[in-house]
This record gives C-alpha cells, sequence and structure tokens, in this order.
C-alpha cells in the first residue's frame, strides 16, 4: 500500500519538534494499523489506511506528542478490525491505549442520519444532547482525545463528496453544529475556519459557489491591491527597523457569508461589504507589535471604535493580537492584524500550540484553569434535557464571549450579552439571591444591562437573607442570559411550598392568557406541556420550570402545518392566504375584524355567500352565537411571513414621554404601529389604544411583556 511514501510524510512534520526516540512508536503503530486493516479490510484496507495518516498528520500539525499521532493512526481499529484495547495496551502503552479508549466513546452516538430521514433535520436533538455531552467529558478528562477527533473530523470533510446527498448533509450539518463550535471554544481557528467552509459547501451549495464565484472574479485585482499596500508596508516598517511577515488574503468563504446576512440588513449588496480583505503583519518581539501599529497609523487614517487590544486583554483567555482598520490609500477601509509569531501559532492552534504533555510534567495553569471551568459547566448542566442543554451549551460554552472584571481586578468569561445577576450567579449562588443592584464602572446600572468586555462590576446585595424576584425568569425583560444562572434561580422556586407556587402559577397564567386574549383550559394546557395533573403544571410555572411566555411560542407552534402557500401580498391583514381550509381546495379567506385572529389563535372558517371563507377566533361571540353552525368550516394556520392587525389596549398614568417610550419598544420589536388612539381620564390615568401589524402572537406575547416594563404601565392586553 505504498507504505515508504505514506509514512515519510508523517515522519518529515514529526521530526520538526518532536525528539528521535519517540519516532519508533509512529512507527511501529502505522505497521501496526496497516498490517491489521490489509487483513480484515481487503480492498477498503488503502482507503481507511489512509484516513488514519491523514488525521495523523493533522495532528502532527497540532504538534501533539507521540502518544496522539499513534492514537490517531490506531483510532479506528477496534471497531473496523476488531482489534481489542487489551492488544493495544500491551502493544503501545497505556497511555496510547486511553487515547483510542476515549475516541471509541465519542464514536459510541452515531449522529449520521440513515437514508430515510429527511435532510430538514438530520440531527436528533437528544442525539445531538448526547454527543455535547460526551465532547464536554472529553475536553474536561483528557482534551487530546478532542484534538484528534477534531483532526479525523477535518479529514472526512475533505472526502465528503464521496458519499450519498442525505449522508453528506448530516454530516455537514453535525460539523456545524458540534465540531466547529468546539474548536472554535479550543481556539484552534486552523481547523474551525477549515470545518465551517467544508460544511457551508454542503449546507448551502448555490450560496457557496455564488461566493466563491464571487472571490474568484477579483482575484487579479485583489492581488495587485496586496502587492502595493504590501511594498509600503515593509518600505515604512523597514525604515523604522522593524522586521516583519506580510500576509494579505480574502476572508474565509463562511466568514464572508456572515458578513453578507449582517449587511443584508443595511440594503448592501456582496459587492458593497469592503472588508472582505484583511492583512496580518508578524513580528519578532511584543514591542514591536506597538512599534508597528504606529507606523500603520501615521501612513493612514485609523476609524475610530475600530481598534482592539488583545495583546493587554487576551481574548478566550488566549488569543493575543492588535486589530486595527485603517483608510488604507485614502478610500478603502482595511483590517490589519499585528501579532509576534508565537501569538500567530496560538491564533491558529489555540489550547493546542500550548499543549505538552509529558510524564512528570506540570501543565500550564492557565489550561488547568480551563479544564476545571469545563468540569463544572458540565455538573451544572447534568439537570437540564436534550433542547435546553443543546442551547445552553451553545450559549454559555460556545457562544461570543465577554471579559470583565470584578472590583478586585480577577477577570471573568461570561458569554455575549450576560447580565449583572449573570455575573453574581456566577461568582456564587447566594450573591445572585441576595443582589438587589448593579454598579459598572462605578455607576449604577439596570439588572438588564448587557456588559462588555473591560466593564468592571460591583454587585449591591442585601446583607440579611433574600430571594430572586420571579421576573428575573422572565426571557423578554432580559434579566438574565445564561442557563446556569436560570437554573439556580428556578432552584430557589422549587424550594417554596408546593400550595404556594401552585397558587401563584393560578395567577401568572390567568394574568397571561387575559393579557393575550386566549380562551383555553388549564387541563387543556397542563396537555400541552405534557405535564400529569393541572397542580404539576401550575406548580411548574409557580417556581419558573414554565414561563408564562412560553404559552404562545407553543401554541404558535401547535398550529403550524407545512403546506405550499401561493404569493402573498404583506400587509393586508385583511384577506388571507396564511390559512388552509379542511379538505378543500383554494377558497379566497378573510380575517374576521370583530376578532382579529392571528397564528396561535384556535381558529373557525364561517363560508359566507359572497365573499368566500371568514375566519375567526373560536372564541368570538359571533361564532359562538351564530344559529347556522352548518356554514362552519374547520381552518388552521400556515406557513407565511404575512403580517397581522392586533388591537392592544394599554392602561397607564398619564405622563409626558409615555407615548414615546412605547414606540421605542414596539419598534425595537420591529412591529408596526398601524393606528393609534388614547383617551385621557380624570383620575390622571390614560388609556391608549394601538392597531399593531405583527407576525403571531409568539411576537405579540413578548412584546406586551416588554410593554408592561414601561414606567406608568399599569395594564397590557389584547382587545377585542
Amino acid at each position: 500500500m505504498g507504505k515508504s511514501i505514506d509514512i515519510r510524510a508523517l515522519i518529515d512534520k514529526t521530526q520538526e519538534y518532536l525528539p528521535s526516540e519517540t519516532l519508533a512508536l509512529i512507527e511501529d503503530a502505522y505497521e501496526f494499523a496497516s498490517e491489521a486493516y490489509e487483513r480484515k479490510r481487503g480492498k477498503a484496507a488503502e482507503g481507511e489506511l489512509g484516513h488514519a495518516l491523514q488525521t495523523a498528520i493533522l495532528v502532527a500539525e497540532l504538534q501533539l506528542d507521540a502518544s496522539c499521532i499513534a492514537a490517531a493512526l490506531l483510532h479506528e481499529l477496534p471497531e473496523k478490525c476488531e482489534v481489542s484495547f487489551s492488544e493495544i495496551k500491551k502493544r503501545f502503552g497505556a497511555e496510547t491505549c486511553k487515547l483510542v479508549e476515549g475516541l471509541a466513546k465519542l464514536e459510541k452516538v452515531s449522529l449520521l442520519a440513515p437514508e430515510e430521514v429527511k435532510p430538514k433535520k438530520a440531527i436528533d436533538i437528544e442525539t445531538r444532547a448526547e454527543s455535547l455531552r460526551r465532547m464536554l467529558m472529553a475536553l474536561s478528562e483528557d482534551i487530546r482525545v478532542v484534538f484528534i477527533r477534531l483532526a479525523d473530523r477535518l479529514h472526512h470533510m475533505r472526502t465528503l463528496k464521496t458519499l450519498p446527498p442525505s449522508k453528506r448533509r448530516a454530516i455537514a450539518e453535525e460539523t456545524m453544529e458540534i465540531y466547529a463550535p468546539v474548536a472554535h471554544r479550543l481556539g484552534i481557528l486552523q481547523i474551525k475556519w477549515q470545518l465551517e467552509d467544508l460544511a457551508f459547501r454542503y449546507l448551502e451549495p448555490e450560496q457557496y459557489r455564488h461566493i466563491v464565484r464571487f472571490v474568484a472574479a477579483g482575484r487579479e485585482e485583489r492581488e495587485k491591491y496586496i502587492a502595493q499596500v504590501t511594498k509600503i508596508l515593509k518600505e515604512e516598517l523597514g525604515k523604522a527597523g522593524i522586521r516583519a511577515e506580510i500576509r494579505g488574503r480574502p476572508k474565509h468563504i463562511f466568514s464572508i457569508n456572515r458578513k453578507m446576512e449582517k449587511y443584508a440588513s443595511q440594503g448592501k449588496e456582496l459587492s458593497e461589504i469592503y472588508d472582505l480583505l484583511g492583512f496580518r503583519l508578524l513580528v519578532d518581539q511584543v514591542p514591536d507589535c506597538y512599534s508597528a501599529l504606529g507606523v500603520i497609523h501615521s501612513l493612514w487614517r485609523p476609524l475610530p471604535d475600530k481598534f482592539d487590544d488583545y495583546i493587554a486583554n487576551p481574548r478566550e483567555g488566549v488569543y493575543q493580537s492588535l486589530h486595527t482598520t485603517v483608510m488604507c490609500m485614502g478610500t478603502t477601509p482595511l483590517e490589519i492584524q499585528i501579532r509576534t509569531h508565537g501569538m500567530h501559532r496560538v491564533a491558529e492552534y489555540g489550547i493546542a500550540a500550548h499543549w505538552r504533555y509529558e510524564e512528570g510534567a506540570r501543565r500550564d495553569a492557565q489550561f488547568e484553569e480551563k479544564l476545571a471551568v469545563l468540569r463544572q459547566l458540565l455538573e451544572w448542566y447534568q439537570e437540564l434535557g436534550g433542547a435546553e442543554f443543546v442551547e445552553s451549551i451553545k450559549m454559555d460554552i460556545f457562544g461570543d464571549r465577554v471579559y470583565v472584571y470584578t472590583p478586585k481586578g480577577e477577570i471573568k468569561d461570561l458569554p455575549a450579552g450576560s447580565t449583572p445577576l449573570d455575573f453574581a450567579y456566577r461568582i456564587h449562588t447566594d450573591l445572585g439571591h441576595r443582589c438587589i443592584g448593579a454598579k459598572v464602572n462605578r455607576r449604577m446600572v439596570p439588572l438588564s444591562y448587557q456588559l462588555k468586555s473591560g466593564d468592571t462590576v460591583e454587585i449591591l446585595a442585601t446583607k440579611g437573607e433574600k430571594g430572586p424576584s420571579r421576573d428575573w425568569l422572565n426571557p423578554s425583560l432580559g434579566y438574565i442570559k445564561t442557563s446556569h444562572a436560570r437554573e439556580k434561580v428556578r432552584q430557589w422556586f422549587r424550594k417554596q411550598e408546593r400550595e404556594e407556587n401552585i397558587q401563584r402559577g393560578r395567577e401568572l397564567l390567568e394574568k397571561e392568557l387575559r393579557r393575550l386574549g386566549i380562551s383555553l383550559s388549564e387541563e387543556e394546557l397542563a396537555d400541552l406541556f405534557k405535564r400529569e395533573s393541572v397542580d404539576d403544571f401550575l406548580a411548574a410555572i409557580g417556581y419558573g420550570d414554565i414561563s408564562t411566555h412560553k404559552i404562545a411560542p407553543k401554541l404558535a407552534v401547535q398550529q403550524e402545518r407545512p403546506f405550499v402557500l401561493p404569493e402573498l401580498v404583506p400587509r393586508r391583514p385583511k384577506v388571507s392566504s396564511a390559512v388552509q381550509v379542511m379538505g378543500v381546495g383554494d377558497l379566497l379567506t378573510h380575517l374576521a375584524p370583530c376578532c382579529n385572529p392571528m397564528p396561535g389563535d384556535e381558529i373557525m372558517g364561517y363560508v359566507t355567500r359572497t365573499k368566500g371563507v371568514t375566519v375567526h377566533r373560536k372564541d368570538c361571540p359571533n361564532i359562538v352565537h351564530t344559529d347556522e353552525k352548518e356554514r362552519l368550516i374547520k381552518v388552521e394556520w400556515g406557513r407565511t411571513d404575512q403580517f397581522y392587525s392586533v388591537p392592544v389596549r394599554i392602561e397607564a398614568w398619564d405622563r409626558v414621554g409615555l407615548l414615546r417610550d412605547i414606540s421605542a419598544i414596539v419598534a425595537e420589536e420591529k412591529v408596526n404601529i398601524a393606528s393609534v388612539n388614547a383617551t385621557n381620564h380624570d383620575d390622571q390615568t390614560t388609556s391608549i389604544f394601538l392597531s399593531l401589524e405583527t407576525k403571531g402572537i409568539e411576537q405579540l406575547s413578548r412584546l406586551l411583556s416588554k410593554l408592561e416594563g414601561v414606567r406608568g404601565i399599569i395594564s397590557v392586553t389584547r382587545h377585542m
């Protein structure tokens, strides 16, 4: 199988950093794997050995130890060639065997969709949650297992085109959902961007080809621009006595796609996006980074708020670099990154760049701390279910981060969007429970304030016992971002008396149903949330396990029925193509102005003599009291981006700026106000009647909750 040629590439790579005496282990593992594949796999042997070898080469690029490289060569033998772990341990030692066993554990959960699974949702949520749990366990036990697994997945992605389309999509989806975020969290950007680009190629092939063609079309002009900028920088840096390696390159395909999505809301086309090209300067010493920055800023004007110093404040606790955007040669904004060669290796390979595993050697304290954090996070998530676990991991571990300081100068790593309450609960559960306020950079801020990197946070707490507020669990109010803090608040309420929770749950439920104008029984809702009894359902609301704001989304999902819709004209709430008349072909349907139904409401159709079918809410008096029951017909909501007119009544204390504050909240939710009327009363209160154009009951619920938080508002309800 061409052993001498194949193994030579791997040996050359390992000789760059490993002592010569360790190479015997790698060569022995290769020989053993080659013989095992030939003996058991026949024609498939060459391809499978090739995959093991390429995985090992990728592991060597991370400059991991000989045991890791040997494990990469051996990792599929237990499954494909029936080689026992005891045999591997006997021949290659306990350390290599432990890594192979760790990789086998990750393989136990198969996330690849079978052929009959529709590509719409290739990965089952529970299976994905289990895979993430196993990945976290591997991260906290021996992080090298995950390094090898990422290399294994990268080579699989490079050879994906040989598989059937349904398998390709399933693997690509899994890669984008799990493996790329893991690589990102570990700071291994060299693997992360390749996984994203390869997965994107199979998940959205048309968009991928569109971006590739665009990048290729401007190649000649881009190369001239890179050469011109490089020449100027070399000359100016040389004058300052700074030796630098200069690299110019286009952004990666998936990165460009994200920028396209970001700028689409601004009405920009791909050709108008300026930051598709970046420059990187690699220098010898840290002082050279700042000297080079001074040279660049003297050449070209820096853009305000486009400078980040990640050398003084490392990102993810690992990444270091200077980022600046300048108006290059007068008209073109250009992003430039400046770092040392050592920083560059860390930027490309993250934690793996520092990882050296030697028997008896003391590991870097920084990475020991990271492993401790991962173990702690895993403990926090043990009680969470599949979907909630996956979302929590996405947010708390794999999402963007902010880095804030305690008053004593200790840095804390939190998910982007975290609030002072998230910070308090991350410090200590009791501090979160007793929190009554917060200062950020010595200024009082609301508890819903979103923390920014560099903020110094001080929590104000009562000295005595105090419990959290149920409002903290309301996602619309934005008090808590992290699942950890939310779970701690729920645990506090679970400890309260059951009868108290049931009573409180009933009050909250009645308020929400009244606000949304929905008439469903407690039994129907308990069944909808799959609770064994009404009391269990109400108690869950009382202690915060079920938020009343989950009712609207649940109703909206229940009402959805997939079918093909004709072309829709937006913002025409009187006529609805978004309603399916059961058992009948296309019929003209109208939304009744008497009750203004919208997706999420239970509805009924009324067959008119001249205007097709009028759609009413099931509890509309005109339907309930009609004498012509034979005209009623079953209808269901379809899927559409159409807007629905909903009347809303607000009762509030009259004050200057009230309507302005209401309008700001509505605009923030991207809801249009079709009309507004107000009536002032003698007791200094006012009634405001709004006609809002919303997409459905879920959006309406979220909006009404936010409006209730406006100063002076007494109540907000859907109006009949």
